[in-house]
């Protein structure tokens, strides 16, 4: 049986409902255009690859309006060769959307990094968490030169921004735009929630010769690999 209750009963739910209707009221007053304009589509340069964290919305940290970010988030701002999910916001953007930048933002006092050396069950994101274990199988020796753990966690966040960058330019999508000589940038940042800055980690990666060879997908006649054409 249906009642005439009211759709939000949570007063957190209404008064959210009700600042949107003050917002709207005020972009109509000093953007009469805004809304209409943004009916017809989009068209942003960037796309923001972050953390879930409530504490990191990815506009209002950069103060980006509606329509200057494509963004896409997940736990711990990981980014995988067999993410679906990822993957098809990765092709939407770059082959679509013709974005120009993708920025990896990772926030130090991340949970999922701090779960993922953690010796704990933590149920099905475990899974996920692995891949941040792998990152820090690989770094082994520099993470734990790193005395003090907490400095040790904060090393481990950047060096999971810098494997996401690498996965996101080792990827056909962007080997691809790179191939056509699409202009598009991949950059790795680190938000600090303690100060609300943002820092830029130094890597920025604009094109093939800026990856291990090994990863080049570049389009060759060759059909055979090197060793075997000797044999014949």
């Amino acid at each position: 049986m249906h009642t005439n209750l009211p759709l939000s009963q949570d007063d957190r739910l209404g008064d959210m409902l009700n600042k949107n209707k003050k917002w709207a009221k005020m972009i109509q007053t000093e953007q009469p255009e805004f809304f209409a304009t943004s009916a017809k589509g989009q068209c942003p340069k960037i796309l923001w690859i972050g953390c879930s964290d409530s504490r990191v919305p990815a506009e209002q940290v950069v103060q980006c309006a509606p329509g200057d970010l494509f963004v896409h988030r997940n736990i711990a701002n990981v980014c995988l060769h067999t993410d679906l999910n990822f993957l098809s916001v990765l092709q939407y953007s770059v082959d679509i959307l013709k974005v120009e930048h993708i920025i990896v933002c990772g926030h130090y006092g991340c949970g999922g990094v701090n779960a993922s050396i953690e010796n704990k069950f933590h149920g099905l994101i475990d899974s996920w968490l692995c891949n941040i274990k792998d990152v820090y199988r690989a770094n082994r020796e520099n993470l734990e030169f790193v005395k003090d753990f907490e400095a040790r966690k904060e090393l481990l966040v950047e060096l999971n921004v810098s494997n996401s960058v690498y996965n996101i330019c080792h990827s056909p999508i962007v080997q691809a735009a790179w191939e056509r000589r699409q202009q598009l940038s991949v950059h790795g940042w680190c938000y600090a929630l303690e100060d609300g800055l943002i820092r830029e980690l130094g890597l920025v990666v604009s094109k093939q010769d800026q990856i291990e060879a090994v990863y080049n997908m570049a389009v060759t006649n060759k059909t055979v690999s090197t060793k075997t054409s000797e044999t014949k």
